[in-house]
């Protein structure tokens, strides 16, 4: 019987090149980890630029990296030099003139959960492949489900929002037509949702073989949430084209606006006429661990699927969502898949007959360590802060002439246009100049500037800040 070497993790007769040798790795994550302290700290105190963005090949020979793929050779020593070059370059999103796309922050426990799963790689899709990164999300998918309200459903984490509609439709289009799966695709199935739905859901319409054209709209109000009055007119408007619904999309809250379509009355609609509903909390279902915030979304529970990002307001590093059903069998029902190497025997705790995904990361492990430093209540009041924030903006911009704010934000999310210039213009120059980072969304089809709040280091002076180089610009 073979030796193993515990200093080098090899046997006699094996070559150092296949080893993982513990020294380096010891040396080099402290590298790492003091790295990326004194990079998050710069951040945090706003000392260098919000992003830098060289372009692609000249990024390439800063980095060195066709010498690297090609001769290998790095060491810790030579890594730290690297590792500053790196992340010198790209966005930062600790920094307090971040204001951009829905990507958290990440705490430092989130972090520590990546690292973990870095070295041990326990694909837990199969619960033998690692039984503990299984267990950590079926109890996270627990807490989850009983937030939402779903105390009989069941749950699985994937790569993402847009993989996590997907798979909730595919759940809704397992319930309309059970043998979409062997035999194909019904060819008058349709989807409900509105036009500011995330773009996930028409191409899920499309990956799931019903097509783009099989989105009817429905009718919303100036700022794009659900018309519920008119919901009648919608789900006629696809009857009499010959379609047969298969789900109702809400949002908690959009993308774009941040703003909040009412559940209560949508879901009791659904009820009523037996339509699947499902609601995309991507964003927003973290409000619910806010007690000032909760009421937003009231009547959640009487959706059948809902999808809940823990990389956007929970703090975790991208990526970490959740699909919820409020029955558990809808979720198995959505795949239907054989392979003699898997499925077989007792497959209780295989979470493989739920996702998309065979190898999947321990995301679970992500949320449980953000959840077991701050606690429940503290990501809540991350939430509530960041809410806060946006609407303190909100405030702030109205009072100075010249900017216009179509809505009271609901989240931490504000559209704002300054002046009848070029809105995109003045963003692509904030960008250049690496003073804040910042997107933008069309409403009623006029261009607006898009904030998003997530950092919690930005504050009145970042706000200030931001108004005043806005009104500069547009007056050049």
């Amino acid at each position: 019987m073979w030796r193993m070497d515990v200093r080098y993790g090899h046997h006699p007769g094996m070559t150092p090149n296949h080893a993982w040798d513990i020294d380096d790795f010891v040396n080099a994550a402290e590298v790492t980890v003091r790295g990326l302290a004194a990079y998050v700290r710069e951040s945090q105190d706003g000392a260098a630029p919000v992003l830098r963005r060289r372009p692609p090949g000249e990024l390439a020979g800063r980095l060195g990296l066709a010498r690297w793929i090609r001769e290998g050779g790095m060491t810790p020593e030579i890594y730290r030099e690297w590792l500053d070059a790196y992340l010198a370059e790209g966005t930062r999103l600790h920094h307090p003139a971040y204001l951009g796309h829905q990507t958290a922050a990440p705490d430092f426990p989130a972090a520590l959960a990546d690292f973990v799963h870095g070295a041990i790689n326990n694909p837990m899709a199969i619960y033998e492949m690692g039984a503990a990164a299984a267990t950590v999300e079926f109890e996270v998918l627990r807490w989850m489900l009983g937030k939402v309200g779903f105390p009989e459903g069941g749950g699985v984490l994937t790569h993402g929002g847009s993989l996590a509609n997907l798979t909730a439709l595919l759940a809704a289009r397992a319930a309309a037509a059970p043998d979409a799966w062997t035999e194909g695709v019904p060819g008058d199935l349709a989807l409900l949702a509105p036009p500011s739905a995330h773009y996930s859901i028409t191409r899920a319409a499309a990956i799931l073989g019903l097509g783009e054209r099989a989105v009817v709209p429905l009718d919303v109000d100036d700022l794009g949430r659900i018309d519920v009055a008119r919901l009648p007119e919608g789900l006629d408007r696809a009857r009499r084209a010959g379609r047969r619904p298969m789900a109702l999309v809400a949002a908690a809250c959009a993308t774009g606006t941040g703003l909040y379509d009412d559940l209560r009355p949508i879901g009791e609609f659904c009820a009523e006429h037996g339509l699947w509903f499902h609601v995309d909390g991507a964003h927003g279902a973290s409000a619910l661990l806010s007690e000032a915030h909760r009421h937003l979304l009231d009547g959640v529970e009487l959706a059948d699927s809902v999808i809940w990002d823990a990389h956007k307001m929970l703090r975790t590093s991208g990526l970490a969502a959740a699909v919820l059903v409020r029955r558990e069998g809808d979720l198995d029902a959505a795949f239907q898949q054989r392979a003699s190497y898997l499925f077989y025997g007792d497959q209780g705790f295989d979470l493989i007959g739920r996702t998309v995904e065979c190898t999947k990361a321990a995301l679970g492990l992500k949320v449980f360590l953000n959840l077991a430093w701050r606690g429940e209540h503290g990501l809540g009041e991350h939430v509530a802060r960041r809410y806060a924030t946006a609407h303190r903006f909100w405030e702030l911009a109205r009072e100075r002439p010249g900017f216009h704010c179509p809505y009271e934000p609901e989240s931490n999310i504000v559209c704002f246009r300054y002046g009848n210039g070029d809105q995109a213009a003045i963003r692509e120059t904030l960008l250049e100049e690496g003073s804040f980072h910042l997107t933008s969304a069309e409403l009623g089809g006029v261009r607006h500037l898009r904030v998003t709040v997530m950092a919690p280091a930005t504050d009145d002076k970042t706000l200030e800040a931001l108004l005043d180089r806005v009104a500069a610009l547009s007056g050049l």
